[in-house]
């Protein structure tokens, strides 16, 4: 399946926006959360919105290994650094299957 150019740019125009959003929430989600260690941390709610899915897709992505976490007194934190790795790596996976 081909598409043309000016779709293709749509498609990427809309990719990045979106992309861009979510990096913005994130650095606003950061300015208000935790510290550990100097590194700000995200709980499933702030992921959970940030990323618009549910805890179970949380917990799916946990359980790949696609999202490393801890817990701290039975409560799941991730660091917001590997928050954004994670965020790049699905939007570079995605955009390479457009490639393909």
């Amino acid at each position: 399946m081909y598409t043309d150019r000016e779709e293709f740019e749509g498609w990427m125009m809309r990719i990045m926006e979106h992309f861009e959003r979510t990096e913005k929430l994130l650095e606003r989600m950061l300015k208000k959360n935790s510290l550990l260690d100097g590194e700000e941390l995200l709980d499933n709610q702030d992921l959970c919105l940030l990323l618009k899915v549910g805890i179970r897709t949380l917990q799916r992505y946990r359980a790949i290994g696609a999202l490393p976490y801890f817990t701290i007194s039975g409560k799941v934190f991730y660091r917001a650094k590997d928050v954004q790795d994670f965020i790049r790596n699905r939007f570079d996976a995605v955009t390479e299957r457009k490639r393909k």
